[in-house]
């Protein structure tokens, strides 16, 4: 259900968006107002980061396990993505050239120091200064109406967003290769079987839904395991989505998993330009629903 609920959450304004059709003069002001609601999000993030319950007590009794498995992680995905990325340059080679040169560390540092301070700010604050908890949401809501309308005036089309090739065949590479990487950790580690090891390897960096489903299935230790590896995902995706997407557009869409729906769309975005928010949301899309159920699955088992 909660799958269900984020999936619509960001479709829904977009279909929205796409209704609205405004002049060319307008579309410069709305990519400008788009960079300011990227800062708006990192920060929000950022000060919801720092309201999360015993997050530091969880993180430094499991660090190991969760350092080991977010490793292999990035590893087997960074290298099949970029892998297949280069098997299929002739196809997407209008892709890979839309994200050169459009980014730099300058920017990466920026977008960590504006989520570090959103974190400063959580803690600091007092409870009834801080925001909505539904105040990053709706930002995000907003940022995805705002993108829809950009597409459309940039003349990509909603089937395009959907049901696009690129996007499905880099979800299919990224599910693979976390499901060797969860085998890796499996057969390294005496007391993780085969069934946990690919359950903790399917979070896709969704830490709230695995951090859930392994502390239900595999008690507290493992559920921290599951949060702090995904979270991890997330911050490695927002330091190199910029300079991973000037080598492999397919690398830097996949490293954020299921985040590349919501936490990572708006890096996704000002780094790649419009031309991958489609290729994004395709590949959020599929991973967001697969994630929940091959958790449950693998832990069934």
């Amino acid at each position: 259900m909660q799958s269900l609920q984020t999936i619509m959450t960001i479709l829904l304004p977009l279909f929205i968006g796409f209704c609205f059709k405004v002049p060319k003069g307008c579309l410069k002001r709305l990519e400008q107002f788009l960079n300011y609601l990227v800062y708006a999000i990192l920060l929000l993030i950022g000060m919801g980061l720092a309201q999360t319950e015993n997050l530091f007590q969880e993180l430094n009794n499991i660090v190991f396990y969760a350092l080991f498995l977010f490793v292999l992680l990035m590893l087997c995905n960074v290298a099949a993505l970029w892998a297949f990325d280069v098997y299929t340059r002739q196809r997407h080679v209008q892709a890979a050239q839309n994200v050169q040169g459009k980014f730099n560390f300058a920017d990466s540092a920026k977008q960590i120091a504006i989520l570090i301070l959103g974190v400063i700010l959580g803690f600091r604050l007092p409870e009834n200064a801080l925001p909505p908890h539904d105040a990053g949401l709706y930002a995000l809501m907003m940022l995805i109406f705002v993108v829809g309308i950009l597409l459309r005036g940039n003349g990509i089309s909603l089937k395009q967003v959907i049901l696009n090739q690129y996007g499905m065949q880099i979800s299919v590479v990224m599910m693979l290769s976390s499901a060797l990487a969860g085998a890796i950790f499996a057969a390294v580690l005496d007391d993780v079987s085969w069934s946990k090891g690919l359950a903790l390897a399917s979070g896709y960096g969704w830490y709230s839904l695995s951090g859930i489903v392994m502390t239900q299935a595999y008690g507290a230790t493992w559920g921290s395991v599951a949060l702090l590896n995904d979270l991890l995902r997330e911050f490695f995706a927002l330091a190199f989505i910029p300079l991973l997407m000037r080598r492999s557009a397919a690398a830097a869409i996949g490293v954020g998993g299921a985040t590349s729906l919501d936490f990572t769309l708006p890096i996704i975005q000002k780094s790649g330009g419009l031309a991958v928010v489609p290729v994004a949301i395709s590949f959020g899309f599929i991973v967001n629903v697969a994630a929940p159920l091959l958790m449950v699955v693998w832990v069934a088992m």
